[in-house]
């Protein structure tokens, strides 16, 4: 090897070969000998090396693998920004709305994910699944009532002023 060839190596992507074990073209091989293949079923295969797209299949596999299952599942149908119509399997019981989203647990991998109420095509039977905080026909806390009911549930304290509230929303 010449002086200056690991520049020629750095800019044309390193030794490019036919993979050895799955004779994949475009394969490459360092200078210690440690081969890396483009090709996502091959032993050597390295995300890096490959496409976009290949990095993209290699993720969107790891992601999609799981055994979750909702004990009791809520059907959202959602049309993201792209257009494209997804189905989310959800548990009910993880559903809670965070200003314009609705964050739930979802099948197959169990992580919560962020949809926006936008979005969503079955809204109102979303939200109907919701647990409820106020009794029927009961007035919503004000943003006060609501900010010491929130203050003392996460801290698990107490005072009189969250006393009198609690007893208005037992449900809260």
């Amino acid at each position: 090897m010449g002086l200056l060839d690991f520049l020629l190596n750095l800019f044309s992507g390193g030794n490019k070969i036919q993979c050895p074990s799955c004779g994949a073209q475009g394969a490459r091989k360092d200078s210690d000998g440690t081969i890396h293949c483009s090709n996502p079923t091959c032993p050597y295969f390295d995300a890096a090396l490959g496409r976009r797209g290949t990095l993209r299949q290699a993720a969107t596999r790891l992601v999609t693998q799981g055994n979750y299952q909702p004990a009791h599942p809520v059907t959202i149908r959602y049309k993201n920004f792209q257009g494209v119509d997804r189905t989310f399997s959800a548990e009910q019981e993880s559903l809670v709305r965070k200003g314009n989203h609705i964050v739930g647990q979802v099948a197959p991998t169990g992580r919560k994910i962020a949809l926006s109420r936008d979005r969503i095509q079955n809204l109102s039977e979303v939200e109907s699944g919701f647990p409820q905080q106020v009794g029927p026909g009961q007035e919503w806390p004000t943003p006060r009532e609501r900010q010491v009911l929130s203050y003392h549930k996460k801290h698990g304290s107490t005072s009189p002023l969250y006393e009198k509230v609690r007893a208005k929303y037992p449900e809260w």
